[in-house]
């Protein structure tokens, strides 16, 4: 959104006033204006919201947003409300409208109805897909910029990062969250209802048992120690729960709240699903819709997409029938391409890799207020997109957080205008580096690492250098994978390909263009060097679930 630029205030005299004088209007109003422009300046420049300025920021966003030009997209006195389902681990090609073998009847018809986004991207991996959503900022900014948050570390998404929900409140919305938080909970101020949710209920690691809600081995580095209940209302445990399965409940909660929600207050509702993430579990009634697939754990997969499915046409219906989804925009996006459970075709790699197949990512916007419906959308869109994106829907403002990254794209998404966006930093992750070759030194070692893991997109470039992970393609099928393995990967750590022309990145035109491999190296540099160093603690013992009453939860 624009704003109007800031106006300063005459300087103060110097001479000295009279009483009468000193408490003239213009100097009030002087001195007033002065100290709202500090406060501001502060909290622009910190990117924290001082308690002591709260009432003072508020003042500021509120004239902000009431200055102006530009309106509320829904153009209805009613601000509008907002669903944001994020799917974990989902894929490319796990989606019908995509020609998946796998049944999605609801998201095909929400999708049809509204825009698909087929230019749109996400992060390779759960949190800094998740950050990037919740700040509008790139994973370099706040040091996330390797691996996914640990429920074995003390780390989080920092505080002084100012999140969507904290802002939606501004604008006066109910602020709710269903299901995986995985942003840190090592101290309570990390935990969902301290970063701007009005209620939580789901669980706060990466991932768990679906029936149970304990932490499966792999979700950390100490499994011996490591077997723990993490399901969670609020800030008490949620016993009751133990054998019911995540993505019912999940549907459950979400249509208890819109079904008690005051309908003259907006509300955001984030949902983001266990479902597709590993372990593979399903109830039998939705893996038995698969029989003719011969692969048990395909037939299980789809069993976990076609149940998300479901809960997602649950949830809709419950808007329609409590009389919101005429006022609602609800959003759809994975959080990172699929693993090798799922299929990413065909797109090339999977989660976890700088490739197509880990970080473009299915997404859609439904909803009757968006201006042109039922058609695709090519344009370039980012997940840290949704933050300013979501606050212009809102009628908010952004004036107090730290410099976006994202861009606000609802007149691309509704009304089918040119994307702002021109390029995306997939990631830096200093952390990676492949083994030194010749290859750094004949494309601009001294420009930048190109043994460090890495790619941006430029335009219809998108440059990867270091190890960019498994590069294979996979297409799920009835009688099971067909897999295509990459070649000519060993001792490589840079690859440019036209992504316009080439989405399957299958040819490397890196000698072809020296002069774009420079370009994109010179803009990685840039990034580089405005990020903030890695936070990866150390493992800490205090973290073990044991001496918690066997629960995930803050231990500091």
């Amino acid at each position: 959104m624009a704003f109007p630029a800031a106006r300063f205030c005459p300087a103060f005299p110097h001479r000295v006033f009279s009483t009468r004088k000193l408490l003239h209007p213009l100097w009030i109003t002087t001195a007033f204006l002065s100290l709202v422009l500090f406060v501001g300046l502060r909290s622009l420049n910190t990117g924290y919201l001082e308690s002591e300025d709260e009432r003072i920021v508020s003042r500021i966003r509120k004239s902000a947003m009431e200055t102006s030009s530009t309106q509320c997209p829904c153009e209805k006195a009613r601000k509008p409300h907002i669903v944001f389902i994020l799917a974990d681990d989902y894929g490319w090609n796990d989606i019908g409208y995509h020609s998946s073998l796998i049944q999605t009847p609801n998201l095909d018809r929400l999708a049809q109805e509204g825009v698909k986004l087929e230019n749109y991207y996400i992060q390779p991996i759960c949190s800094p897909s998740r950050a990037q959503l919740m700040t509008g900022r790139y994973q370099i900014r706040y040091g996330m910029q390797h691996s996914v948050l640990m429920s074995d570390r003390p780390h989080g998404l920092p505080l002084g990062e100012v999140t969507l929900p904290q802002v939606l409140k501004e604008s006066g919305y109910a602020t709710h969250i269903v299901g995986k938080w995985h942003l840190g909970h090592f101290k309570k101020e990390y935990l969902p209802t301290w970063r701007g949710f009005d209620t939580f209920f789901g669980f706060l690691g990466g991932g768990e048992d679906y029936f149970t809600h304990r932490i499966p081995n792999e979700i950390v580095e100490t499994p011996e120690t490591y077997r723990a209940f993490d399901f969670w209302d609020g800030s008490k445990p949620c016993l009751s729960e133990n054998g019911s399965y995540s993505t019912h409940v999940f549907a459950r909660k979400s249509i208890e709240l819109i079904s008690r929600h005051d309908k003259d207050k907006p509300m955001f509702l984030y949902l983001p699903f266990q479902a597709v993430h590993a372990p593979l579990e399903a109830p039998e009634e939705f893996i038995n819709k698969y029989t003719h697939i011969r692969s048990k754990n395909m037939r299980t997969y789809a069993g976990v997409t076609t149940a998300m499915d479901e809960a997602v046409g649950n949830i809709t219906r419950a808007l329609k029938d409590h009389g919101m989804w005429e006022n609602t925009v609800l959003i759809f996006s994975t959080d990172n391409g699929a693993s090798k459970a799922g299929s990413n075709w065909p797109l090339r790699g999977f989660k976890n890799t700088l490739w197509e197949g880990g970080v473009r990512g299915v997404g859609f916007v439904s909803s009757p207020l968006l201006k042109v419906k039922q058609r695709i959308s090519d344009a370039l869109l980012h997940i840290s997109d949704w933050f300013p994106t979501i606050v212009r829907i809102a009628g908010g403002s952004t004036f107090g957080t730290k410099p976006l990254d994202g861009y606000d794209v609802w007149d691309t998404i509704s009304d089918g205008t040119p994307s702002p966006r021109t390029e995306i930093l997939h990631n830096i992750d200093p952390l990676i580096a492949a083994a030194n070759s010749d290859a750094s030194k004949i494309h601009g070692h001294s420009t930048f690492n190109t043994s460090v893991k890495a790619a941006i997109r430029v335009g219809d470039w998108k440059l990867l250098t270091g190890n960019p992970g498994n590069g294979d393609w996979q297409l799920q099928t009835f009688d099971g994978k067909i897999k295509e393995k990459s070649t000519g990967v060993r001792g490589k750590q840079l690859w440019l390909f036209n992504i316009r022309s080439d989405p399957q990145e299958r040819k490397d035109v890196s000698d072809e263009y020296p002069e774009v491999v420079q370009r994109l190296l010179t803009k990685l540099s840039a990034y580089n060097q405005t990020a903030v160093p890695v936070y990866w603690p150390d493992i800490d013992p205090r973290s073990n679930p044991a001496l918690h009453g066997d629960l995930v939860g803050p231990w500091m």
